[in-house]
């Protein structure tokens, strides 16, 4: 497998903010998309006839599976409004992990995408909803990563802004689904963009994408572990294989620090994120 560098774009926070909600983090214009995948890493056909079969995950657009949310449905639609904030809070823990791990300027990135990627497109609806906005935490949190705060003041700063996501969650549209399938409908997607990410990482060797993707992970991970009574007791088929799936990336993302190599098998975690978006449909 390709070595997994780094390959960060230079934008300051003005440029970011000129950039669209359903770009993903290395899809700017001066950022090339990632090269196709080899043969070596390409999921077999069973996978792939898995995948193709399987619903895709409600609220997502596009195929790079990063940063795409469709933020028109989020004023009515439950589940689409806590994935915005899902793939915030990822990026989020995945630039507070970054940056214990000394990747100060992927972290002070990471800290910075959501502003463009989900917060700008999301502001009309999180202001109709009530929603007191926070997209000047993660600038805040962007620039303090990159002034040298301590790893403590960064989790500090990680840990208000993701006090402002479950308050956020709070004021979610509403329209009848109950919220334990709201609860399993967001990680499921969270698994699919892990899986996916991981997948452009391993074509690529290129660091952002694995970064996305351990972020992904590590918001279904903790979402799970919140949930995992509750989700089993709706609907035990899809927590058996949300926990396979979730057991499977914690292998995949052992850090949010560049790896030497991706070892996961790519087509096992193609059928196991399959096996959630039809177990949760």
């Amino acid at each position: 497998m390709p070595h997994i560098y780094h390959s960060w774009t230079r934008l300051g926070l003005g440029a970011l903010m000129g950039t669209t909600a359903l770009a993903g983090c290395g899809q700017s214009a001066s950022t090339p998309a990632p090269a196709a995948e080899p043969a070596a890493v390409e999921a077999p056909a069973v996978a792939a006839e898995a995948l193709a079969a399987a619903p895709a995950p409600v609220g997502s657009v596009g195929g790079e599976g990063e940063g795409g949310v469709a933020i028109e449905l989020a004023e009515t639609d439950p589940v689409v409004f806590n994935i915005a904030l899902a793939v915030t809070e990822a990026h989020i823990l995945a630039a507070r992990d970054a940056y214990a791990d000394g990747e100060t300027e992927a972290a002070a990135e990471m800290f910075a995408h959501p502003v463009s990627e989900v917060l700008f497109d999301m502001e009309p609806v999180l202001e109709a909803r009530g929603v007191t906005l926070f997209d000047g935490l993660l600038t805040d949190a962007s620039m303090a990563a990159s002034a040298g705060e301590t790893p403590e003041q960064i989790s500090a700063r990680t840990d208000a802004i993701i006090a402002a996501l479950r308050a956020a969650a709070l004021k979610a549209p509403e329209n009848g689904t109950a919220p334990a399938d709201i609860k399993m409908h967001v990680i499921a997607d969270m698994i699919e963009r892990a899986v996916a990410m991981y997948r452009s990482a391993a074509a690529s060797g290129v660091y952002e994408p694995y970064l996305d993707g351990y972020g992904f992970h590590k918001v279904a991970e903790t979402q799970f572990a919140a949930a995992r009574d509750e989700i089993a007791a709706s609907n035990p088929e899809a927590a058996a294989s949300i926990g396979n799936a979730i057991a499977a990336l914690a292998e995949a993302y052992p850090s949010a620090a560049p790896q030497d190599a991706l070892m996961a098998d790519i087509s096992q975690l193609t059928v196991l994120a399959s096996d959630v978006t039809l177990s949760v449909n």
